[in-house]
């Protein structure tokens, strides 16, 4: 999470703070307010503060797996590089990889449009995971604890991704 016009946009320069991302990404929803829309695509109401986003694919980016509480009843995936502060139940079976760009997501929740980018490390390290029955098309299995789970990709055509969302019909395959 970088300001608009930060000129360099790296670790150094980018918002850490986990109780400042947790209110941040808690108010994080759609655009709707008709004002900076094409823009800014999404929106984060902080009291009378409105901060609108802009995103190079999703605004929410999960960045780590885990096991929650370490119990090992609830497998989450975490986003915006916070730990155990904001996460998301993870659902392997719904993991879905893009057939053109190789980018993998996972369902999000509808306020943000209903879908999430998995990062490129994360993405890399289940790739391992995923099986290709079709050759070099989309993966149509993924292998997660003993299992071997059939993907079902369904979810993406309801997802409002931007700016992709008017090419959704040739976002699944």
């Amino acid at each position: 999470l970088f300001l608009d016009d930060a000129k360099m946009k790296n670790f150094t320069s980018c918002f850490k703070e986990k109780d400042f991302l947790k209110f941040f990404f808690s108010r994080l929803r759609m655009n709707q307010t008709q004002r900076f829309q094409k823009d800014f695509p999404y929106i984060s109401l902080c009291g009378r503060e409105r901060n609108f986003i802009r995103c190079d694919d999703t605004p929410i980016v999960f960045t780590e797996q885990f096991t929650k509480n370490g119990d090992g009843a609830v497998e989450v995936l975490s986003y915006a590089h916070s730990g155990q502060v904001l996460t998301a139940e993870f659902q392997p079976e719904k993991l879905y990889m893009h057939p053109r760009t190789g980018r993998v997501y996972h369902p999000a929740w509808p306020q943000v449009g209903g879908i999430g980018l998995v990062r490129s490390k994360l993405a890399i390290e289940l790739s391992q995971y995923f099986e290709f029955s079709k050759g070099q098309e989309s993966p149509t299995h993924f292998h997660w604890q003993g299992k071997k789970l059939e993907l079902q990709n369904k979810w993406v055509e309801e997802s409002k991704r931007f700016p992709m969302n008017k090419e959704l019909g040739e976002f699944v395959k």
